[in-house]
């Protein structure tokens, strides 16, 4: 079994101009993404006004989810890291306008532009440190507050992913919910090592905003009931939502022995090590770590 595409190498030297056609010339990727687009297109709950919205497509390849935006009459913008692939999307003509961009590094939009937003396997690519300077927790960080920033209130954003474990999915949800999003994951068919697929459902507004959570798919295309899964550790962690949780500042506790007397100790320890070093060291005295008055 080959290794996961994001530790071979960064997404625009992996999606060089070889990969990038045959990624989007495979029929069987082609089908994949339509169906993942569309499935992420349902979670996302557009209004059914016939109104065309303007939406997001990050980590838009060469336009494949892009094209299942567009069949459902909406506008959308696409951001990508790789070069090529978004040369091949220009090739094929990709309705939407294309942006060529790394989302780890935040999203340069006007504030509440955009309608919605959705991503087909990228995410997960900004927990990798590709560069010395890559900090995976600041990069989701910069890329979940300007999305939040981007999106109108009420808006949803919807990423399909492949977390590489409960640690990495944990990391990506609660970056989400410290920007400021609302929501949860969503797993499809979740006793299925085949058909299993996550979405991370997120809501930006405030708490007044309804944030609940769709249901995943079950076996039978239904919805599905996880509350027989609670024995199963994986899926407990999977499938646990939270509802705008901020975390706490951290409350600040006075260290004992920070006083002056300690103060004063220290400072005589220090001279007296001084002194024995052979240094010149000014004589102790009452005014010895006192602290001094401000001068203008």
């Amino acid at each position: 079994m080959s290794s996961r595409p994001e530790y071979q190498a960064p997404p625009e030297i992996f999606y060089d101009d070889v990969e990038a056609r045959k990624y989007t010339s495979s029929s069987r990727i082609i089908d994949i993404q339509a169906q993942l687009s569309e499935r992420a297109l349902e979670l996302l709950a557009l209004p059914e006004d016939g109104v065309p919205r303007l939406l997001l497509d990050l980590g838009c390849g060469s336009g494949l989810s892009g094209e299942t935006i567009s069949e459902n009459g909406h506008q959308w913008i696409g951001l990508d890291i790789s070069h090529s692939m978004l040369g091949i999307a220009l090739e094929r003509e990709a309705d939407g306008d294309l942006l060529l961009g790394d989302m780890g590094q935040g999203l340069g939009l006007r504030p509440g532009t955009i309608d919605g937003a959705i991503s087909i396997s990228a995410v997960q690519w900004l927990c990798n440190a590709d560069k010395s300077s890559h900090k995976p927790l600041l990069r989701l960080k910069a890329f979940f507050s300007s999305l939040y920033r981007s999106l109108s209130r009420g808006a949803r954003a919807v990423f399909q992913l492949y977390p590489e474990n409960i640690a990495q999915r944990e990391l990506i949800l609660k970056s989400a919910m410290r920007a400021g999003f609302a929501g949860g994951l969503v797993i499809d068919f979740p006793h299925s090592a085949k058909k299993r697929k996550e979405f991370l459902v997120l809501t930006c507004g405030p708490p007044s905003v309804n944030t609940a959570v769709p249901e995943g798919r079950g076996e039978d295309g239904e919805s599905s009931d996880d509350d027989d899964s609670s024995g199963d550790e994986e899926n407990a962690i999977q499938v646990s939502v939270s509802d705008r949780h901020r975390p706490r500042k951290k409350q600040r506790i006075a260290k004992k022995g920070k006083g002056k007397d300690f103060k004063r100790d220290w400072v005589l320890k220090k001279k007296d090590q001084m002194r024995r070093k052979g240094n010149d060291v000014p004589h102790d005295s009452k005014f010895t770590a006192r602290k001094r008055k401000a001068r203008f």
